[in-house]
């Protein structure tokens, strides 16, 4: 009894380091040749296309309610001159990061693992291991490549909406002048904001991508295994976004500070 119940408690620390160890696999494929050029293209297509429009729909609703609160709160300051910067600021450096995030994990990366978990309890990628391919170069690396690439130009399709979605309620509900949101951009925000968003998103897509591939890779048990990796790689990716998106964010701030107004 007290075995079970300390490998139950170990499992967690030994998939972190499986995990881990997997990922430096895929950082040792990527300068493998050859690229599987095709596959990545397929696979950058096919995740676009999952994620553009729900994407794009989850922006609108993020744009209204940060400017909505945000404005509100500064407001009740007298400062409403700023509710466009400080908008700007929450959309760019988080919202649209974190956005792009949990799509990508719950529809890019769903897909991944159930598409490599399908091919697992086929045998395909232990036929693939037979004939001398390795899975992780043929399928792994371009299906990860293509989620970071998406997560990027997801982030900023994001950015662009919230911000817009932002003016819109700003000034259609709150009584904001459009030339006050506008000009007020620059006077909180600064450009190492949108690129520290890139970067989250990057980093966000990648741990989605790794996640998704891991668990796919490592399902059994037949179709159930499949639907239960599946729905542990967007918990475990879920789980992982707000840590790293913590640590990022902390680093961020003490690398570059806030600008003052």
């Amino acid at each position: 009894m007290a075995s079970l119940t300390a490998s139950r408690v170990l499992q967690p620390i030994g998939t972190s380091g499986k995990l881990f160890a997997f990922f430096l696999d895929v950082c040792r494929q990527l300068f493998r040749r050859p690229f599987q050029l095709r596959e990545f293209i397929q696979q950058a297509w096919f995740i676009a296309s999952v994620t553009i429009v729900p994407t794009a729909l989850v922006a609108i609703p993020f744009g209204a309610v940060i400017a909505l609160q945000v404005g509100g709160l500064i407001k009740q300051f007298g400062a409403q001159s700023f509710t466009g910067s400080a908008s700007v600021l929450a959309v760019v450096q988080q919202a649209a990061p974190i956005g792009t995030a949990l799509l990508i994990a719950g529809a890019g990366g769903s897909a991944i693992a159930a598409d490599l978990g399908a091919r697992k309890i086929r045998e395909e990628l232990d036929a693939m291991m037979v004939l001398g391919i390795d899975p992780i170069q043929r399928l792994v690396v371009p299906r990860v490549l293509a989620c970071m690439l998406i997560a990027v130009f997801l982030n900023g399709m994001v950015s662009v909406v919230g911000v817009a979605g932002g003016y819109v309620f700003n000034v259609g509900l709150q009584g904001g002048t459009p030339g006050a949101y506008i000009a007020s951009f620059t006077a909180l925000a600064q450009l190492p904001d949108l690129w520290v968003g890139m970067l989250k998103a990057l980093i966000f897509g990648l741990l989605a991508a790794i996640v998704a591939s891991y668990m796919g890779m490592n399902a059994g048990g037949g179709p159930k295994g499949v639907g239960d990796a599946v729905n542990q790689s967007v918990v475990i990716t879920f789980v992982l976004l707000f840590i790293v998106n913590f640590v990022v964010s902390a680093i961020y701030l003490q690398i570059v500070p806030p600008k003052t107004g």
